[in-house]
């Protein structure tokens, strides 16, 4: 049902009482005023969503009101109407903040529409300002949890880098929160009302990359049926955070390069240049220095000019003083979105997350909370809750590594690569051949099980 106020303001009775019947047969709630002084006295005591108001009315004319109305209340929509249509009249109307015109006689139907469109722009207007506001609220600083002399550290930087045009890398283990870090930087940045554009480089097929982040020309390629904006167009003058960096390839690296060297690029198959203002906040849980020296993987010049700020984000196994912060969180979050009234944890439940080293990180720590309240049917978090998921999920179990360090020392190298071809043979071995679900079985990404797998020789099985 709708509930818009709006206010109809004519010195003729007949269009009162007919605008009057019309609007509420329309669902608004209406008021009625006579004349200018009426309509400045309603308005400054009711919030009115919309004013219909005649510009010329006894006592205070019309564009004298409307001045008055847009002084104390600029957000109330006001549509002039007249007999008497004179374009300087309406030139003087709309630069005062008029919304629109209306000329008698009008059609019904005519200002029907006019009033409905005013009204769900102004909603759209609101509820983009509310939208705005909640994102804001939730990438606050404050929201990214943590007491620790790390996370303190980490909220100092990030304050300092949040303000500046500044190129960032963010690094750190999966689940550590590098998305949520990279969107706060935004949302506390000068470009906070500007587009925030997530590309995960580990997840895009190879062929479509270039598409995807510098757009394409209609017929550019076979399945181009349309022109289309890449996504550094769609960003221009917020933020690109290209998650999972590392896994971009080579060729697509030197035209990322020429972009941020440049600030402007051509669409596939176009050949106009297109200039565009756009920060880039790079994420990765690999090595980049190791993949540009060691792997030659990363392009050194790229490197640098992605790497300007680094902001480090610590494993959760580095800030255990956090456990217990962050799990009460959750337990919240989860029990007001279930239903539920689990208030706290107890204390077996607590000291079970203590002792675990989240390999997983933050969001293994978030799913084992979500699990444990799902199953919870108390008001407190239970031990048996939380410790049936860290049975069956801790990947480190006694007995994995019962390795003795001999007295005249090892080449961990070798080590480690003959414990990563093990594993790699056991998750094909699992999979029956199938790469793509040995990848998932290993929490790594199908592009970086192919590159183990040719660096070990073992380039069977299928890619499924």
């Amino acid at each position: 049902m709708v509930h818009d106020k709006i206010l109809v303001a004519d010195d003729e009775p007949s269009m009162r009482e007919f605008l009057d019947i019309m609007l509420k047969k329309e669902g608004y709630q209406v008021s009625l005023a006579s004349n200018g002084e009426e309509v400045v006295r309603l308005a400054e005591r009711d919030l009115f969503d919309l004013i219909l108001l005649d510009i010329r009315m006894p006592k205070l004319d019309g564009i004298s009101v409307l001045k008055k109305v847009k002084a104390f209340s600029p957000e109330t929509i006001v549509i002039m109407i007249t007999a008497f249509a004179s374009a300087d009249t309406a030139i003087q109307a709309m630069r005062e903040g008029a919304y629109d015109y209306i000329t008698k006689p009008f059609k019904v139907d005519e200002i029907r529409l006019i009033i409905r469109n005013a009204l769900e722009k102004k909603h759209l207007q609101k509820e983009n300002v509310l939208l705005k506001e909640a994102v804001k609220e939730r990438f606050r600083f404050g929201n990214i949890i943590g007491q620790s002399p790390k996370m303190q550290a980490l909220y100092d930087l990030l304050e300092k880098v949040a303000p500046t045009k500044t190129n960032v890398l963010i690094t750190g283990e999966s689940g550590t929160g590098k998305e949520l870090v990279a969107k706060a930087i935004h949302y506390n940045s000068p470009r906070k009302d500007k587009p925030f554009v997530t590309l995960n480089c580990g997840a895009i097929p190879e062929a479509l990359i270039e598409s995807e982040l510098f757009g394409h020309m209609k017929g550019a390629f076979t399945d181009a049926i349309a022109t289309k904006k890449g996504l550094f167009e769609v960003a221009d003058e917020g933020t690109l955070f290209l998650d999972e960096i590392s896994e971009l390839p080579l060729l697509m690296q030197v035209k990322l390069l020429r972009v941020l060297q440049d600030r402007e690029f051509k669409r596939v198959g176009g050949t106009e240049d297109i200039r565009v203002d756009v920060r880039i906040i790079a994420a990765t849980n690999k090595d980049l220095e190791e993949a540009v020296k060691v792997h030659r993987t990363f392009r050194e010049d790229l490197y640098y000019r992605l790497n300007v700020i680094e902001v480090k984000l610590p494993p959760l196994r580095e800030r255990k003083e956090d456990i217990r912060l962050l799990a009460e969180h959750f337990m919240k979050k989860y029990s007001d979105e279930l239903g539920k009234r689990i208030t706290q944890i107890a204390p077996g439940a607590l000291q079970a997350l203590l002792e675990y080293d989240y390999p997983g990180n933050v969001r293994e720590l978030q799913n084992i909370i979500e699990r444990a309240v799902a199953l919870e049917s108390g008001e407190e978090l239970s031990e048996r809750n939380v410790i049936s998921y860290l049975d069956r999920h801790s990947p480190i179990k006694k007995g994995w590594f019962d390795l003795e360090l001999p007295s005249e020392g090892i080449d961990l190298e070798r080590v480690v690569e003959e414990v990563e071809r093990t594993l790699l043979l056991k998750a094909l071995e699992r999979t029956k051949g199938i790469k793509k679900k040995a990848a998932e079985l290993l929490g790594i990404n199908f592009r970086s099980m192919r590159y183990r797998l040719e660096k070990y020789g073992l380039n069977g099985g299928d890619d499924g």
